[in-house]
């Protein structure tokens, strides 16, 4: 089963080497988007081993997402594509537990959850607050049930990337693919996963209140639709 990583990155020289190897020790293959950062993001990346691409301006995270996904499945041949941070809170080592309901035929997308089980690291009250509204607004919009509705830390089988494809440019593609679970009658689980917060990715992360451009972003596609 070959198994390609893809990571969208923005301003993240600092990190994302570490990412990156974290990675490959897991999977075949890295694809790295740097999003039109301003400091060394894409040279790290290439020195890293990563298959690195850029965007010409800044679109966001969900963007990044798809311009990888779309190189992946056009070059790579992937089985399985897993979506994985630059910042380094993710831990490589338990893309096998994504990994293995997809093995076994059971699911089509496996997402990482927060909350079953392995106690985030250093979350504040907030953004835990904030992360179970979510997981309301999520039920309430799309009606999938799920206990993370924003953790980037997920695998999709080649069927799921195919099907799945994200419009929303920036943070509110988290809750977009959910969205197109749903649409698209995809099997889905959940999975344990450990996030780890720091001073550093904190500054870096969206502010907590983003969680209102989010929902505006998502009622605004389902009334288009």
């Amino acid at each position: 089963m070959r198994v390609v990583a893809v990571i969208p990155a923005y301003n993240e020289a600092s990190r994302i080497g570490l990412a990156i190897r974290d990675a490959l020790a897991y999977v075949d293959a890295v694809v790295v988007v740097d999003d039109c950062s301003q400091d060394q993001t894409f040279a790290v990346s290439l020195a890293e081993g990563a298959i690195v691409l850029r965007h010409v301006v800044n679109r966001g995270q969900g963007a990044a997402l798809q311009t990888a996904t779309d190189y992946a499945l056009r070059f790579l041949e992937p089985d399985v594509i897993v979506h994985f941070d630059a910042d380094g809170q993710m831990q490589a080592g338990e893309i096998a537990q994504l990994l293995e309901p997809i093995v076994q035929g059971r699911a089509d997308i496996v997402l990482g959850s927060r909350f079953l089980g392995i106690e985030a690291e250093n979350m504040p009250a907030l953004r835990r607050l904030l992360l179970r509204a979510g997981v309301i607004f999520t039920v309430v919009l799309s009606g999938i049930k799920v206990t993370d509705s924003q953790n980037g830390f997920r695998a999709l089988s080649r069927k799921a990337a195919e099907d799945i494809r994200i419009t929303l440019d920036r943070m509110a593609h988290a809750s977009e693919i959910l969205d197109l679970i749903k649409v698209k009658s995809l099997r889905y689980e959940e999975r344990p996963v450990t996030i780890r917060y720091s001073l550093d990715t904190l500054g870096k992360s969206p502010s907590n209140w983003r969680a209102l451009g989010i929902a505006k972003d998502m009622l605004k596609k389902k009334i288009v639709r």
